[in-house]
């Protein structure tokens, strides 16, 4: 089954359960994903939406709900995180479940390790090897931040 599919049956559950947070927050993702299909069918490279545009896409909505957590943390706005915590939630349930921080460190310094690399030039490399193998598990800003610590220790 699509995630499409799978988000669309979601919604479906949570109409018949009448859970208003959830129904709000589908809503949400399915205009976005539609927004998304208008967009792909429109453009010069016309193509069906498949399921790694939807991820793609979902990666972008939880880092926006990340952002928006971390500023209604610091301004004290309970009301408001307890929104964007519960749409967090519901996104990252169906994205790939993501790499712990050791997790993380691990694979880098082992990446690092086999392919020689010695400097912060070599990132490329890393965050290239990284991408091909491991796209769905890791928080590349993280990474990132990661693999420059390490390289310059």
């Amino acid at each position: 089954m699509s995630l499409k599919n799978t988000i669309e049956n979601e919604y479906k559950n949570a109409l018949k359960s009448k859970d208003k947070k959830k129904i709000s927050t589908y809503r949400l993702i399915l205009s976005s994903i539609k927004d998304l299909d208008i967009a792909n069918r429109s453009g010069p490279n016309k193509k069906d939406t498949d399921d790694e545009d939807i991820k793609k896409l979902l990666k972008k909505m939880v880092k926006q709900r990340a952002e928006s957590i971390e500023i209604y943390k610091k301004n004290n706005r309970t009301d408001l995180l307890e929104v964007e915590q519960n749409e967090f939630d519901i996104l990252t349930s169906f994205l790939p479940k993501q790499m712990s921080e050791e997790d993380t460190k691990k694979l880098c310094a082992d990446l690092i390790a086999k392919l020689g690399a010695s400097s912060v030039k070599d990132m490329g490399k890393i965050m290239g090897e990284l991408k091909k193998s491991h796209s769905d598990e890791i928080d590349f800003s993280k990474a990132g931040s990661i693999i420059k610590e390490l390289l310059n220790s």
